[in-house]
């Protein structure tokens, strides 16, 4: 059975599914199920109005989920959404700024840029958008996205037919672009491992042999212990390695200029973060081994020294981003 088949046999169930399953953050082809069902509905082998009705629903469903996902668990659902990234940090804080930037409103058309639609809900609820206004938005940017890709399968149902003939007829060439598509996304992946070869030399220590350290030193030895989480991970009553400094890692060119008073061979200097794999962490000690400054990355970030023992303050006020409150 030929995909145009299929989806006359089985579209409502797909449309629900795929959108559901997408708006969930998996990458499948919400935009091309929709174009099918609208095309299925050209020939009457499905109903326009209730494929509209179950794929919308499907849509807000996904989103409504991730949306009480992102009120509950914070920053946590978002890096676990960008996990499979390449960049995970970039992911986020990409995604991130476009919501701030633009609001609300960024759900009317957040499903029409790849990888924000995923993104959208869970971030609306990390910034407590009250529960009607995010149903409300949401419900409107799933609908126009419904709306405007099976209302284009709808119109243009013969010539998408004439497509899935020709791919049906060339099939082992749709094929080869599927095959060439997986080998270009290792090829990213292979470079960005290759990339990080250049931090394998970057010293790390374990949370409890620092804590160990720290109680074992004199008064007089001069350590620093930098924060270098992004301030988007920050949260009212967010809490730190105690006295521990601020470090932007957006904008360590700007930073370096206050560390530098820090830079002296006696001087120890820890770097921390909370993403996966110390990402951050060692991306900022590199470049600050570029500048002649020594660090060691506390292995597993604030979590570790946590679970070490190791005390902790609340993140002061004024090194706290005002992030919007969409309440």
């Amino acid at each position: 059975m030929d995909l145009l088949g299929f989806i006359n046999h089985h579209g409502y169930q797909v449309c629900a599914g795929v959108l559901f399953l997408a708006a969930m953050g998996l990458p499948l082809p919400a935009s091309t199920a929709l174009l099918m069902a609208g095309a299925a509905a050209h020939t009457g082998a499905l109903n326009l109005w209730t494929a509209l009705g179950v794929a919308w629903a499907g849509a807000v469903l996904g989103d409504t989920l991730l949306f009480f996902g992102g009120r509950y668990t914070g920053w946590w659902l978002l890096a676990a959404l960008c996990r499979a990234s390449v960049n995970p940090e970039a992911c986020i804080f990409s995604s991130a700024e476009y919501f701030y930037e633009r609001g609300p409103k960024t759900l009317l058309f957040a499903k029409f840029i790849p990888g924000l639609g995923a993104m959208a809900p869970p971030i609306a609820g990390s910034l407590n958008m009250r529960v009607s206004k995010f149903i409300r938005m949401d419900m409107l940017g799933a609908l126009g996205y419904c709306v405007a890709w099976l209302g284009t399968g709808y119109v243009f149902s013969r010539f998408i037919e004439q497509i899935v003939a020709g791919i049906g007829r060339v099939g082992h060439a749709v094929v080869l672009v599927v095959v060439l598509g997986v080998a270009a996304y290792a090829l990213v992946l292979v470079a960005f491992t290759l990339r990080a070869r250049r931090y394998k030399e970057i010293e790390k220590i374990s949370a409890a042999s620092l804590h160990e350290r720290l109680q074992a030193m004199t008064p007089d030895r001069l350590v620093v212990i930098a924060d270098v989480r992004s301030h988007g991970y920050y949260d009212p009553g967010m809490q730190r390695i105690k006295n521990s400094i601020r470090v932007e890692p957006h904008r360590l060119k700007e930073e370096l200029v206050a560390l530098r008073e820090f830079m002296a061979p006696e001087c120890e200097i820890y770097i921390y973060c909370s993403c996966i794999r110390d990402t951050t962490s060692v991306r900022v000690a590199h470049a600050l081994a570029v500048e002649n400054c020594r660090t060691q990355v506390i292995e597993g970030g604030i979590k570790a020294w946590i679970k070490a023992g190791g005390a902790l303050e609340l993140v002061p006020e004024a090194d706290l981003q005002k992030l919007p409150r969409f309440d």
